[in-house]
């Protein structure tokens, strides 16, 4: 393994960063970070040095993995507090479920009678609230132009849809056709099957149907179910080797800083002995 150790300059004096690059195991070019106090102490994760420097920092715009203040974490934590002042500020609604009482000239406040159920009642329904509200056309490309980012702030590589899934309508793009089956899937419990029509293609406008997302019509195959369960059991193997690798690496690490501490208090025995 490859140990790097420098100062940080986001933590108070005395803070040093350490940086260990794997060199073998399928984890072989990652790296795992750790922190040393003033006084040689080790720390693994950041909710471990919140709990060490407690009030005395705020770790809420720290990147553990850079070791840096992330600025764009902190402006979002100080709208974030700005907002919840103002939601104190406009109050809670009142959630009293008590009976009201009678405003009216008597000595003694009097509850009224509240009646639920009566012979002589009547169900009203609203037909206009009985319509299915009305949707708005393309509203998925509001999400155009939107990207994801990790804690590092580097973009996250998109998902690559099939080729038998096919975008219609103006200003298709593939992101905006997977915002719009991701929000099928999550908001629909009807099966989706794209756009039926072939109308869809020279008017959208029209014959668009809005429960359906913005693709050609398309069909799951056997096929597809049997390739995509290969493909989850590939994933899954090549995750419990990596899970496996990451857990020897940690034991071989921990026997290699044993090792070390050993090594450091034979020497101060030695250095005692002659001194």
């Amino acid at each position: 393994m490859e140990r790097k150790r420098w100062e940080c300059s986001a933590l108070p004096n005395g803070w040093k960063r350490e940086e260990v690059t794997r060199k073998s195991g399928l984890s072989a070019g990652k790296s795992d970070v750790y922190y040393f106090s003033p006084t040689g102490k080790k720390f693994r994760s950041k909710p471990q040095l919140a709990r060490y420097l407690g009030n005395s920092m705020d770790l809420s715009s720290f990147d553990f993995r850079t070791g840096k203040m992330i600025f764009s974490k902190l402006n979002k934590n100080r709208q974030r507090l700005r907002y919840d002042q103002n939601s104190q500020n406009r109050g809670k609604p009142d959630l009293n479920t008590s009976l009201p009482v009678r405003q009216t000239a008597s000595i003694f406040k009097q509850p009224v009678t509240k009646v639920t159920n009566h012979p002589s009642n009547k169900v009203k329904t609203d037909p206009q609230k009985a319509v299915e509200q009305p949707r708005q056309l393309f509203w998925e490309r509001k999400l155009s132009g939107l990207n994801v980012y990790d804690i590092a702030e580097e973009l996250v590589k998109s998902m690559e849809l099939p080729k038998g899934l096919q975008g219609v309508g103006p200003g298709y793009a593939d992101k905006t056709l997977l915002s719009a089956i991701a929000s099928a899937l999550h908001t629909s419990s009807a099966p989706i099957t794209g756009q039926l029509s072939a109308a869809v293609e020279k008017n959208p406008g029209v014959w668009l149907n809005t429960s359906q997302p913005l693709c050609k019509a398309f069909m799951v195959t056997d096929e597809d179910i049997r390739k995509q369960e290969e493909l989850v059991f590939s994933v899954r193997k090549r995750l419990e080797e990596a899970l496996m690798a990451d857990v020897l690496a940690q034991i071989e690490e921990a026997a290699i800083d044993v090792a070390g501490l050993k090594e450091e208090d034979k020497d101060d025995e030695e250095d005692a002995e002659e001194v």
